[in-house]
C-alpha cells in the first residue's frame, strides 16, 4: 500500500501530467489526431494512447519521445519516460 504522502503527490503529478497533455493536444488534433492520458506507473513512467491519425501515423513514435515525453518531463518533476498504451 502506498502512503497518503504518495498519493497525495501522485494526484498532483497526475494534475501536472493532465495539464501538460491539455497544452500538447491541439498541435495533435491540427494534424487529426489525439491522445489519451492511461496511467502513471510507481516508477513514473507515464502510459498514453495516441488516437485518430497519430494512431496509425509513420512519426507517431518520434511524436512520442521528441514531442509529448519532451514537453512532460520538462513539466512535471518525477516522470521518467512516456510509453504508449493501447
Amino acid at each position: 500500500m502506498t502512503t497518503g504522502a504518495t498519493e497525495t503527490s501522485r494526484d498532483g503529478q497526475e494534475e501536472a501530467v493532465l495539464a501538460a497533455i491539455d497544452a500538447i493536444r491541439p498541435a495533435l488534433q491540427a494534424d487529426g489526431g489525439d491522445i489519451v492520458f492511461k496511467r502513471i506507473s510507481d516508477e513514473g513512467v507515464v502510459y498514453v494512447e495516441l488516437v485518430g491519425a497519430c494512431s496509425d501515423c509513420a512519426v507517431s513514435t518520434m511524436t512520442l519521445k521528441a514531442g509529448v515525453e519532451r514537453i512532460i518531463m520538462d513539466r512535471v518533476p518525477g516522470i521518467t519516460a512516456v510509453e504508449e498504451e493501447a
